[in-house]
């Protein structure tokens, strides 16, 4: 027997288990406040200020080869991640890449 085909104790391995598909979510009206999209390099970002019942919410997308990712931030942040944003900005014209030797 190979070590990993012993039976395990807790008598049911992860990668055994069935997978339960969740519920499809509920559909949420959002309204689409202001939008814009910016260019750099090859890859496109979307920028879209969004609301629903539970708030203002800006979700910022990223397409690549046809590939999507987003990440939104709540209303309720933006100004700190507009702070942050402006102070990784500023590092990135202050700090020197490093020399290659």
């Amino acid at each position: 027997m190979i070590s990993n085909e012993r039976p395990s104790p807790f008598h049911q391995q992860p990668y055994h288990q069935h997978y339960t598909p969740q519920p499809p979510r509920p559909f949420v009206q959002e309204d689409t406040l202001k939008t814009e999209q910016i260019q750099i390099e090859r890859k496109s970002f979307l920028l879209t200020l969004k609301e629903n019942p539970r708030g203002r919410f800006l979700r910022i997308a990223e397409e690549v080869g046809g590939k999507r990712n987003s990440i939104i931030v709540p209303a309720a942040g933006l100004q700190d991640f507009k702070k942050l944003f402006d102070e990784m900005a500023k590092a990135s014209g202050e700090i020197q890449p490093p020399k290659s030797t």
